[in-house]
């Protein structure tokens, strides 16, 4: 039997209250994109991130990348324990046909993938994301990465920088201890 979104327990649909169900929580943060940035706090408390290539070789179809960002959600998800929640950067606008289309097909993948295992999933606008971690909403790549990194980490470029501002965004504005 399928349950309706309005049958399920209102923790079941909001990121914060599994947040708040206790203990530490495994939480995800992704940038999404050809270029993948994302940093996740495990249980334990400790935070990983990196920078993980879904663009299509030139000999496969479009949606192999697709394929491939959904087996490796997968393969983080089983590495790292449940995912308890997964944020992610909310754009509205993009700079071209192309990059909304990728941005699209990924958050599409994301959102089925969440769906079907029952995770929470909840977006992040850029402006609140660059404020929160540089302190200005429309803060360029250079002073996002320089804050991260003014922060203790050390991000490979700016969609890392931008999945540990999501991460260390959701942490404070949802909890879970840190």
């Amino acid at each position: 039997m399928k349950l309706s979104k309005a049958s399920l327990p209102s923790r079941a649909r909001d990121p914060a209250a599994k947040l708040f169900c206790g203990g530490r929580s495994t939480i995800l943060a992704l940038d999404l994109g050809s270029s993948t940035g994302w940093a996740i706090r495990g249980a334990n408390g400790a935070i990983t991130s990196g920078v993980q290539q879904f663009r299509p070789n030139r000999f496969e179809g479009g949606g192999m990348a697709f394929l491939r960002f959904n087996h490796w959600l997968s393969e983080l998800a089983e590495s790292s324990g449940p995912i308890t929640a997964v944020f992610f950067e909310e754009v509205r606008a993009h700079a071209g046909t192309l990059a909304a289309h990728v941005y699209g097909g990924f958050l599409a993948h994301l959102e089925a993938w969440a769906e079907f295992r029952d995770v929470p999933y909840q977006g992040v606008p850029v402006g609140t994301i660059k404020r929160f971690i540089a302190g200005k909403g429309n803060a360029d790549k250079k002073t996002v990465i320089a804050a991260v990194k003014a922060r203790g980490f050390a991000p490979a470029d700016d969609n890392e920088a931008d999945a540990i501002s999501i991460l260390l965004w959701a942490i404070e504005n949802y909890g879970g201890a840190s």
